[in-house]
């Protein structure tokens, strides 16, 4: 299940992520989303974990969980869309 973290504190790298949520069962991917221009984190990414069950706990206990002094927001990531909406 494909996970979307957000209110990351701008100091977080990848592996402080995945060690996080590692505690909850197998992850795959962690990635936090950077600005092209400057480098710098925009404070939220993504984090794929193998078990859905254990995705959801993830969920469960780490939404407003204090994580590097900011209270995460975690919940099911939605399917990327391209371009604009048609009618």
């Amino acid at each position: 299940m494909n996970l979307f973290v957000a209110n990351i504190s701008r100091s977080v790298k990848d592996d402080a992520l995945k060690a996080l949520f590692a505690e909850f069962g197998e992850v795959t991917s962690v990635k936090i989303i950077n600005d092209k221009y400057t480098g710098e984190s925009k404070g939220f990414g993504f984090v794929e974990m193998r078990n859905d069950t254990q995705a959801l706990d993830a969920i469960k206990k780490l939404t407003n969980a204090n994580f590097f002094g900011r209270n995460l927001i975690v919940s099911k990531a939605r399917p990327k869309t391209t371009g604009y909406n048609t009618y």
